[in-house]
């Protein structure tokens, strides 16, 4: 037999869910974002996993850095399987015009690729393109430097001083996104020009990565590590299951931070939830009243409503799943060629169950707590209308409790940083506190100066101050979304500034790199004449450039599976080095002292603090040094801030000059300059140092500036979820106030109230509202942001005033519209029914 609660429910719910609507409407657009955003995320996931091979170049790639492998390392390598041998390096392209470019350089062996293919256009293999003809080494280039130099396939170039001709344009390689980002154009040739070429001289910034494709069958773990056993700890590996590192990192904090708006949003829309159930519920107080005087006990009347409303939450999680589903598989089918990474578009089943389970929760917190009061409110008050009673510590509140707690875990423990995602938490919870508090303070104020006021505006200032308030009900929602839509403009602006305006005054304009150590004064020379103008500090800055690794620390061995993964950075591979004997201008000196000018003592370096972290080095620790082959025992003498993106010595580490006295070093350079001054230096240096490399920091932060941007749009798109959330809780605030309003209307108008002077009352009412939860928001989004901004990516802080304009008036003129639409309703009846309706 059917139990009671459940065939009272069925009756109920065949009269349809209009007074649901914007409950399932709140959960919907909650789920629907945190299940579109880990169903991409997935997709990309998938993609990666599925190309793995492909986009590391083989099952292991084993890198070094300024030198090649030797005949030992080479035959270790070829016993473990098939291997092919690529070097890495930039150079200057020139072409017979004279235009100059920087362009990523590689050469390749004629086992690569041995994972995947390279597309070519106008060659037929990549071999036969890059293969050398009568002294000239063939070249594959993307297009993008053949539009720059104005070339064409069959046309010569100089790389360096090495001349080579065009064959092909490269359109895609297997292994492009293992490697990370490009300071120019690829060009790709065969590896024994680059080694005729002098691109691998001793102490030249080049790398040299072997890709090892195993045996069928082969286990990747245990080749990995016999491999690193025989070739020791200074060379670096990755496998096809980390195939981009990076870009996985990348994927996992996306996902998050756009489902934590997606859960921001259900939080916003919780309050939607709880007024949809506390309205239906008001409605439903003659049954509940009848039932209840019949004999119900309380337990059987919540039964019958929560059934009803689990039911529902139910269909506005499925409706949100679908939506959830649906939107990468849409995205999918629109971008999927245009798009840089791998991607796998389906349904998948994990990140829908976790939607899934936020959107239950949600819906279980914000809906018991309204059961709970109709439970416990006696028959007597029912049938007084009077459902709004002091709620008790029953079943109803424990579950709503226990269900925010669990809501609260479960975002913790699948986020990628625990640590951050319960600070986002907690401040999610807090904002939500304080919006709620100030709702209150405005409906207690409100009820205060409504006494000196007069006409309209007393007539809103006591509906602001009355017990269904939407200052009480709507403000926080609303101020959560603005927060969080407030919070991401603000980060966005700021860093966009810091990229599109402060880097360039603050950064260089240009960086030299392999400038000769004996012909530094000739270099000078040439940049100056380029410029036209002297060389000062204040403009340029050069200082001799070296590679190395810290292989000891306080006499004991590194060993960097021990380090944090975000300080590992400067401990598993070489960092650059500079040989400096006065202190710079402005050093940034945190603890310790620079050693004085003409110290001759044992060797001392200098230490950024963010690469000191790692291994918890201090002002006086023993540090072992690899540099140039040779073991340099050196002590901390200094602790730096180290800015590397402003105009000054940003070198992780700095020892003093002694320490490699006797080595010709190459020297790096840094100075600012006009674009006019940019495109001369680029022109003259071609002829007297052909061979130095001119990286464009203009250039660079161009791109960076587009890609920020587009991805900050995707980002803002997200966030404005949650302020839709506010705007559903609005509607539903106005929903559930309808019939009351219609009645106030009708009274106030056999009382002489002009329809004008309604129609203000509630522009204000809401307007206001609007106006208290913007401002609030946009404070709450400032306090977010600014210690993102400045403490997260250290950038220079700014208030984008316009931005913050916009919001502000946006949530004043939304929040007045619906009071406008609250008014139209209420005074489209005629007063005498709706004064005779119940």
């Amino acid at each position: 037999m059917t139990p009671l609660s459940f065939r009272f429910a069925s009756r109920e719910l065949r009269g349809g869910v209009r007074g649901f609507r914007i409950f399932l409407a709140c959960l919907a657009l909650g789920v629907a974002a945190i299940a579109a955003a880990g169903s991409t995320a997935e997709a990309f996931r998938r993609g990666l996993a599925s190309q793995a091979g492909e986009i590391l170049g083989g099952d292991l790639a084993i890198g070094i850095r300024q030198r090649g492998f030797n005949a030992q390392e080479q035959a270790i390598l070829e016993k473990a399987g098939k291997v092919s041998y690529a070097v890495a390096s930039i150079a200057m392209a020139e072409a017979p015009s004279g235009e100059r470019r920087l362009i990523e350089l590689r050469g390749v062996n004629q086992t690569y690729p041995l994972a995947g293919q390279v597309t070519l256009q106008g060659a037929s293999s990549l071999q036969a393109a890059i293969a050398t003809v009568d002294g000239v080494a063939g070249a594959v280039v993307e297009q993008p430097l053949l539009d720059r130099l104005h070339l064409k396939l069959g046309d010569r170039f100089l790389a360096g001083n090495m001349a080579m001709v065009v064959r092909g344009v490269l359109m895609q390689e297997p292994d492009r996104l293992s490697r990370g980002f490009a300071l120019g154009p690829r060009v790709i040739t065969n590896l024994p020009a680059l080694q005729t070429g002098g691109f691998m001289a001793p102490g030249l910034p080049f790398g040299e990565t072997a890709r090892v494709l195993l045996p069928p069958g082969a286990p990747l773990q245990a080749a990995k590590a016999d491999l690193k056993t025989k070739l020791g700890p200074m060379m670096r590996m990755r496998d096809r299951e980390d195939a981009a590192p990076g870009i996985h990192r990348l994927i996992d904090q996306l996902e998050y931070f756009l489902g934590f708006i997606g859960l921001a949003s259900l939080v916003a829309g919780g309050l939607g939830v709880f007024g949809a159930v506390s309205a239906y519920l008001e409605a439903r107080k003659p049954v509940i009243a009848t039932l209840k005087a019949l004999g119900a006990e309380g337990q059987l009347v919540r039964d019958i409503y929560l059934i009803q409303i689990g039911l529902l939450a139910a269909l506005g999680v499925a409706i949100g799943l679908g939506v959830g589903a649906a939107a990468p598989l849409v995205m999918g089918m629109i971008i999927q060629d245009s798009l840089p990474i791998p991607a796998l578009f389906a349904v998948y089943p994990q990140p829908l169950l976790k939607a899934a389970a936020f959107g239950l929760l949600s819906a279980a917190a914000f809906s018991l707590a309204p059961l709970g009061r109709a439970r416990s409110t006696p028959p007597a008050s029912l049938f007084r209308s009077d459902l709004s009673g002091t709620l008790t510590i029953g079943p109803e509140i424990v579950g709503a409790v226990l269900a925010a707690i669990g809501l609260a875990a479960m975002a913790v423990v699948t986020a990628p940083t625990p640590l951050a995602a319960a600070i986002m938490i907690a401040g999610v919870a807090v904002s939500f506190g304080l919006l709620w508090a100030l709702g209150w303070g405005s409906a207690v104020l409100a009820g205060k100066a409504r006494a000196g006021a007069r006409g309209p505006l007393r007539i809103g200032l006591a509906n602001l101050a009355g017990p269904h308030s939407a200052a009480r009900t709507a403000s926080p929602a609303i101020g959560l979304g603005v927060a969080l839509l407030a919070a991401v403009v603000l980060i966005q602006s700021a860093l966009l500034n810091q990229v599109a305006e402060v880097a360039p005054r603050t950064a260089p304009a240009l960086v030299f790199t392999d400038i000769p150590g004996d012909r530094v004064a000739a270099f000078d020379a040439a940049v100056a004449q380029a410029f036209g103008q002297p060389l000062t500090p204040k403009n340029y800055l050069r200082e001799p450039f070296v590679s190395g690794r810290i292989i000891k620390v306080r006499g004991e061995p590194v060993d960097p599976t021990k380090i944090p993964r975000q300080d590992r950075w400067a401990w598993d591979s070489d960092i650059s080095m500079s040989a400096i004997g006065p202190a710079p201008e402005d050093p940034g000196i945190t603890d310790g002292a620079w050693w004085p000018a003409g110290y001759a003592g044992p060797p001392l370096v200098a230490m950024d603090v963010e690469v000191a972290k790692g291994e918890r080095v201090r002002v006086g620790d023993a540090i072992t040094l690899s540099v140039l082959g040779n073991e340099i025992e050196a002590k901390v003498g200094a602790l730096r801030k180290v800015d590397f993106g402003g105009f000054g010595v940003s070198f992780p580490l700095v020892i003093t000059p002694q320490a490699l006295a006797g080595a010709n070093l190459r020297q790096v350079a840094i100075a600012k300059a006009s674009k006019a001054q940019e495109t001369r230096v680029i022109h003259e240096l071609g002829r007297a140092f052909p061979t130095v490399n001119v990286v464009s920091v203009r250039e660079q932060l161009e791109a960076a500036t587009d890609l920020f941007g587009r991805v900050a749009l995707a980002v803002r798109g997200a966030a404005a979820v949650a302020a839709l959330s506010g705007l559903l809780v609005l509607a539903g605030a106005i929903a559930a106030r309808a019939q009351a309003r219609t009645r106030e209307a009708a009274v106030l108008k056999v009382l002489g109230a002009s329809r004008a002077q309604i129609l203000a009352a509630y522009i204000l009412e809401y307007g206001a509202v609007g106006v208290i939860a913007g401002a609030a928001g946009v404070a709450l989004g400032y306090a977010a942001a600014w210690p993102v901004v400045v403490k997260v990516f250290h950038a220079k802080w700014s208030m984008d005033w316009a931005g913050v304009a916009a919001l502000l008036a946006a949530a004043a003129l939304v929040a007045a519209i619906g009071g406008l639409l609250a008014a139209f309703q209420a005074l489209s009846k005629r007063p005498a029914p709706a004064l005779r309706a119940e």
